[in-house]
């Protein structure tokens, strides 16, 4: 893991770290919504950021105790393109195909809206918050 200086000339944001923009660029072209989604976290990480804005920031993309936040809605997105009945793309696949994809997302479903991984960005946007 590469990382930039935490101190830039004139206190300007550092560049992407060379993980962060490895997975931006390796998710490039597969569709005008992954792209959208890649813009979005690219803005997010270069903008300047009050730390109240940041503490926000955190909470909505992880860290929110009630599901309202952007990893909870890209685990449902998940599940919904796994599944037969909300993707009919999947629905000429053999019946058992279609249910081991639907049963894999329902498995990231449950993982990826885990209260204890939201837990972490909720923490870390509470330590700003107490500034």
């Amino acid at each position: 893991m590469t990382t930039n200086p935490v101190h830039t000339e004139g206190n300007q944001v550092p560049p992407l770290d060379d993980d962060l923009a490895g997975v931006l660029d390796d998710l490039a072209g597969i569709h005008a919504g992954i792209d959208l989604l890649r813009d979005g976290i690219r803005l997010l990480a270069l903008d300047r950021h009050s730390a109240d804005k940041t503490q926000t920031l955190l909470a909505t993309l992880a860290g929110s105790s009630d599901g309202t936040d952007i990893l909870t809605a890209l685990a449902h997105l998940v599940a919904r393109l796994a599944t037969a009945d909300t993707n009919p793309a999947l629905r000429n696949l053999p019946l058992d195909r279609q249910k081991l994809a639907q049963h894999h997302s329902e498995q990231a479903l449950y993982a990826l809206t885990d209260p204890n991984l939201h837990q972490h960005a909720s923490e870390a946007s509470a330590a700003i918050s107490s500034h």
